[in-house]
């Protein structure tokens, strides 16, 4: 399901029903987000109200894309969050080739090192993901689950 495009109208500042109607949210739902997320903070005008600017309604639209579209927790949100605003993530784990072709970077592993079955968050620079294509890496996650636990009851079986 591929989201449509927001148009967000050219003004300094938004209030908080505007951005609840660009969102799609209801204003407490975004008070929340307030409170969750550091970087979602609109400054308040001399009534006490708040005001949004651009970038804040921009925000909102990513928490929400975030949280609804790519099926993020709060927690694993504000950190992909922070790790984009602070300029990408520090693994890059799979690319695109001059043809168009993914391309991954081996992982080493040194003799002795457990691995870990803990779900790592990893940050990519790549362009955004279409519906079907977010579909996609969903089943595979999916698949990838299922064969690592048939490997651990192999595993278990052997010990």
């Amino acid at each position: 399901m591929s989201r449509p495009a927001v148009a967000i109208p050219e003004k300094l500042f938004f209030k908080i029903g505007e951005v609840c109607e660009l969102a799609g949210v209801q204003a407490h739902v975004l008070r929340y987000w307030e409170s969750e997320f550091p970087m979602l903070a609109p400054q308040k005008n001399r009534a006490g109200q708040r005001v949004y600017r651009k970038r804040d309604v921009e925000m909102a639209l990513r928490i929400k894309e975030l949280l609804y579209e790519d099926q993020y927790t709060i927690a694993g949100a504000k950190k992909r969050l922070t790790n984009e605003l602070r300029g990408g993530g520090k693994l890059k784990v799979v690319g695109v080739d001059g043809d168009g072709q993914a391309e991954s970077t081996p992982v080493e592993f040194t003799e002795g090192e457990q691995f870990s079955t803990e779900r790592p968050t990893y940050t990519s620079s790549v362009a955004p993901r279409t519906a079907e294509e977010r579909q996609g890496l969903k089943q595979l996650a999916a698949e990838l689950r299922g064969l690592l636990s048939l490997l651990e009851k192999e595993t278990s079986r052997k010990s």
